[in-house]
C-alpha cells in the first residue's frame, strides 16, 4: 500500500492550525486529537507545522503528504494490551521557518486560522534582547510569535475577530500566561503600537495546558517489523503510550464550541484553574517514579514495568501513593485513586521500556519537587513524617554512594555539586552524618528538613538499614 492522499482517499482539510514544532510529542498527541475531531467531530481543521529550528536532519513530513502512522500501545480501561494504529490525516504541510519565513508570515493573512499550539521544550518559551523585528527569523519562539501577530493585526487592521487561540504544551507553570508575558515584552522592545498591545491582551485568548502522554518516538529498532505489519514504509511514524489526558485552563463555552468538544467524548478537560491537575500528576505519577527509582534500582532492578511488577516494590509504591501523597492533595479523592489506578496500568506498560536509570537523572531536584511538597503537607496536617517518601529519600541518598548492592557502578547524571558533596560524604559511612548534611542543604530544599520532628533519625534509621542488609530486608520495615 502507498502512504499517500490520493491512494488513501484521503482531503486536506481547510488550514485553521498553526502548530509550532514537527517532533514526536505534538504528533502523537495534538495532532492526533486533531484527526479523530476531524473525522468523527467534523472539526474539519487542516494543521500547518512550522519547522521552528534550522534544521534538516529529517525531511519535510510533506515528503508524505503530511501523512503518518500514529501507533499507541499499552493497557486500556479493561486491563488489556493494546495496540492501536492509526494513519493522522490532520497535517497538511510544513514550512521550515528559517527558509521559507515570508511564506510562514503569508499565514497571518489566511482568515480562518483560529488556533496556534506549540511545544517548543521547556526552553523555547524564553525571552532575548537580542531579537530583531526585521529578523528573518528572530531566534526565540516568543519572538517569532509576536512578529506574526503583529502581521496578523496589520493584515486585518486590528480586527476585533481575527486574535487566535494560543494552547502553548511546554512543561512548564502557566504556560500561556508566561507566554503572553514574553510576548508584551517583545512588543514593548520593538516599541510596537499601543493598539496592538491592547489587541494582543484583549482580542486572543492565551490558554495554559497540562499535557500527559509517553510519546517514545520513531521505533528504530521494530521499525521493520511495524511496516511489515502496517503493509507500507513510513518515514515519520510515532509510537506512544495508549493513555493521553490534555487540560486546557481557558473559557470552556468558547473551547468546546470551536474544537467541537460537544460532539466528541476526549480525554479534555477544560477548568479555571489546572493548579490541581499539576499536583496530581507530578505528586502521583511523577512522584511515584521519584520514589520508586532508587529503591527498585538499589534492589537490583532496572526498568518500571519490572519494577511494579515486583511485589515489594509495587506494595511500597501503592501504599505511599494511597497513604501518603494523594492525602497530600486537595482535590476529589475518587479522582485521586483512579488516577492512581491509571498510573499503575502506565506502569505495567509492556510495550515501553521505561529504564530506572534514565529517570534518575537529576534526582535531587525531583525529589524536591516531586516529593517534598507531600512530606512537608502531611507534616504541616498531621505532626507525622510520611515513613514511606522518607524511605524514599534514604534509599536515593544511598543511591548516590555510586554502587549497587552486587557492588555494580551506577552510572548517576546530577550536578557536579551533588556528585562531589555524595563522594565527600560516603568516606565517612557515618549515617547519621550524611543524612543530617543532606537534609540540611537549605540553599536546595528552601528549608532545614533537620528541623522537622523526627525527620533525620527516621532518614538516618532507614539509611543504615538499607546500607547494611540491603533494600529488600529494609522495605520490611515500612511495609
Amino acid at each position: 500500500m502507498e502512504l499517500s492522499r490520493e491512494a488513501l482517499n484521503l482531503p486536506k482539510y481547510p488550514e485553521k492550525i498553526i502548530q509550532f514544532g514537527e517532533g514526536n510529542f505534538l504528533r502523537s498527541f495534538i495532532d492526533w486529537q486533531i484527526d479523530i475531531l476531524n473525522k468523527k467531530a467534523d472539526l474539519n481543521a487542516g494543521v500547518v507545522v512550522i519547522r521552528p529550528i534550522d534544521s534538516d536532519t529529517l525531511p519535510l513530513l510533506d515528503t508524505q503528504d503530511g501523512l503518518y502512522t500514529s501507533i499507541l500501545r499499552g493497557i486500556n480501561e479493561n486491563g488489556e494490551a493494546v495496540k492501536n494504529y492509526r494513519i493522522i490525516s490532520s497535517v497538511n504541510r510544513e514550512i521550515p521557518i528559517y527558509k521559507s519565513f515570508d511564506e510562514f508570515l503569508k499565514l497571518a493573512y489566511n482568515p480562518d486560522i483560529r488556533f496556534i499550539f506549540s511545544n517548543t521544550t521547556e526552553a523555547g518559551i524564553a525571552y532575548s534582547d537580542k531579537d530583531k523585528y526585521d529578523d528573518k527569523p528572530q531566534n526565540t519562539y516568543p519572538a517569532k510569535l509576536t512578529r506574526f501577530l503583529h502581521e496578523r493585526f496589520k493584515a486585518f487592521n486590528g480586527d476585533k475577530n481575527k486574535g487566535f487561540i494560543l494552547l502553548p504544551c511546554e512543561l512548564i507553570d502557566y504556560n500561556g500566561a508566561e507566554l503572553k508575558k514574553i510576548v508584551l515584552q517583545y512588543a514593548d522592545l520593538w516599541k510596537l503600537e499601543k493598539e496592538f498591545v491592547k489587541w494582543l491582551e484583549d482580542d486572543n485568548i492565551w490558554c495554559s495546558t497540562l499535557v500527559d502522554r509517553i510519546v517514545t518516538g520513531y521505533p528504530r529498532v521494530e521499525k521493520d517489523e511495524l511496516e511489515k505489519e502496517l503493509g507500507y514504509k513510513d518515514t515519520f511514524m510515532t509510537t506512544g503510550e495508549y493513555f493521553y489526558l490534555f487540560v486546557i485552563q481557558g473559557p470552556k463555552d468558547i473551547l468546546t464550541k470551536e474544537l467541537h468538544l460537544d460532539k466528541l467524548n476526549l480525554n479534555i478537560v477544560i477548568v479555571d484553574d489546572l493548579k490541581p491537575y499539576k499536583l496530581r500528576k507530578v505528586g502521583i505519577l511523577n512522584g511515584s517514579h521519584t520514589a520508586m527509582v532508587p529503591v527498585a534500582y538499589l534492589y537490583g532492578i532496572d526498568t518500571v514495568r519490572e519494577a511494579i511488577e515486583n511485589d515489594d516494590i509495587r506494595t511500597f509504591i501503592a501504599r505511599a501513593i494511597d497513604e501518603e501523597i494523594i492525602p497530600a492533595i486537595d482535590m476529589d479523592k475518587d479522582e485521586l485513586i483512579n488516577f492512581k489506578k491509571d498510573v499503575i496500568k502506565r506502569f505495567q506498560n509492556p510495550y515501553i521500556k521505561h529504564m530506572l536509570i534514565d529517570i534518575s537523572l537529576n534526582s535531587m531536584s525531583k525529589y524536591k519537587t516531586r516529593i517534598l511538597p507531600q512530606v512537608l503537607e502531611t507534616q504541616k496536617r498531621t505532626n507525622q513524617i510520611p515513613k514511606r517518601l522518607c524511605f524514599a529519600l534514604a534509599a536515593l541518598i544511598r543511591f548516590y554512594k555510586g554502587i549497587r548492592e552486587n557492588g555494580e557502578n551506577i552510572g548517576i547524571k546530577d550536578d557536579k555539586v551533588f556528585l562531589d558533596m555524595y563522594n565527600e560524604l560516603w568516606k565517612t559511612n557515618d549515617y547519621k552524618k550524611i543524612a543530617s548534611h543532606v537534609l540540611g542543604l537549605k540553599e536546595h530544599w528552601d528549608v532545614d528538613l533537620n528541623t522537622i520532628p523526627n525527620m533525620t533519625d527516621t532518614v538516618s534509621k532507614y539509611l543504615e538499614s538499607i546500607d547494611t542488609i540491603g533494600v529488600k530486608k529494609a522495605l520490611d520495615e515500612v511495609k
